[in-house]
């Protein structure tokens, strides 16, 4: 079985699918790894690396020409080199864009959506959309400690005590918690907020104080784990309660992603104001519209002395690790999927499994999956 490793076009992105070692291990079990010339190298792994560990080195045509399964970051929009019978792993936003999913079904291929990983302990080291997030709360406190006027820890000097900076952290999912636990490796003092009161003690074993506001709401969370939408009255009674932490940050950390929407606006132009001047709003939500009302994506907007900045990417920001985790994360799936017939591999598509039955979107080019169908139907 032929696997390819093309390079990733979307604007910005600095990732790639698969690193050297991780095409040694491939070897081993019998697969052929070609990978496009230059693939990895804005993520820091060069061609050499990969044809050191049994990579082949080519062209993107013959990419495209030759593999059985091409593993990509960004799926979607499909490429048009793609042909009937082909395979294609990777993120495909099936939830955000379900028509562009039925049209690429029209081509043949078989598609399969890493963000639609089940939350299960088999699918731990599948799960894509955690090791991202991982990653994109990191960045999101080095994008903070940039932008502040001021130093994170609080420190003692001969020239005087510097106060440590306050930083809010709104949603305490993985990108949340990371934030949390490495604004307070940098000395801040964090306090954090989420609607799902199952958080709490997690926010608390990081050291952060855990801000309550006791609002009523239906169901916080679904099946998955995931955060779910509230209606508007819930987010405006939110924002009402949060006004008052948000006067006394140096820094907000927003987070709050729910799966195929809109980000929810959780901060208002109105809140904006209410920040000190030198103030830092960091949204991790751009890529769905932000969190903030004035957030533009890939960009720093000033608002009365308080920075808004918007990231799309994050995990790009930091692509070697962030290629790192995701390369063990689809090579882990595609093992997952691939049997021995006869000393051959091939995919075999087990749709009593979950971890199948969940990720694939298009089966030899007709749409399978329930949850794309429900919203294009």
């Amino acid at each position: 079985m032929n696997i390819g490793v093309p390079k990733e076009t979307w604007p910005g992105e600095q990732r790639v699918s698969i690193i050297p070692t991780t095409v040694a291990s491939l070897k081993k079990t019998g697969l052929h790894v070609s990978v496009e010339q230059g693939a990895g190298t804005a993520a820091g792994f060069y061609d050499d690396e990969y044809a050191k560990n049994g990579a082949t080195i080519t062209s993107r045509d013959e990419i495209f020409q030759s593999s059985d399964v091409i593993l990509q970051v960004r799926a979607m929009p499909a490429d048009p080199k793609l042909r009937q019978g082909q395979a294609v792993i990777g993120f495909a936003d099936p939830l955000g864009a379900p028509q562009e999913i039925q049209n690429t079904a029209g081509t043949g291929i078989t598609l399969f959506a890493m963000e639609l990983m089940p939350r299960i302990t088999r699918a731990q080291s599948m799960d894509a959309l955690s090791s991202m997030a991982t990653v994109t709360g990191y960045k999101g406190v080095l994008l903070v400690a940039d932008a502040l006027p001021r130093m994170m820890p609080m420190l003692m000097t001969a020239a005087g005590t510097l106060s440590p900076a306050k930083v809010f952290v709104v949603g305490a999912g993985v990108a949340g918690l990371q934030a949390i636990a490495t604004a307070r490796r940098l000395g801040a003092r964090v306090e954090a907020y989420d609607v799902r009161p199952a958080v709490k003690e997690q926010v608390q074993s990081l050291g952060a104080k855990f801000v309550e506001l006791p609002l009523e709401s239906t169901e916080t969370e679904d099946a998955g784990g995931y955060a779910k939408a509230q209606d508007e009255s819930f987010y405006r009674r939110q924002r009402e309660m949060m006004l008052t932490v948000l006067a006394t940050s140096n820094a907000v950390i927003t987070t709050a992603l729910i799966p195929g929407k809109r980000a929810p606006i959780l901060i208002t132009k109105e809140m904006v104001n209410a920040m000190q001047p030198g103030s830092v709003v960091v949204d991790l939500a751009a890529e769905r519209g932000g969190n903030c009302e004035l957030t533009k994506p890939d960009e720093i907007v000033n608002h009365a002395g308080v920075k808004i900045i918007g990231p799309s990417n994050p995990p790009a920001l930091v692509p070697y690790h962030a290629s790192q985790m995701y390369s063990k994360n689809i090579t882990t799936f595609l093992l997952h999927l691939i049997k021995k017939d006869e000393n051959q591999s091939v995919l075999q598509l087990d749709m009593q499994d979950e971890i199948t039955k969940d990720t694939l979107l298009i089966k030899d080019g007709i749409l399978v999956n329930k949850k794309v169908l429900e919203i294009v139907e």
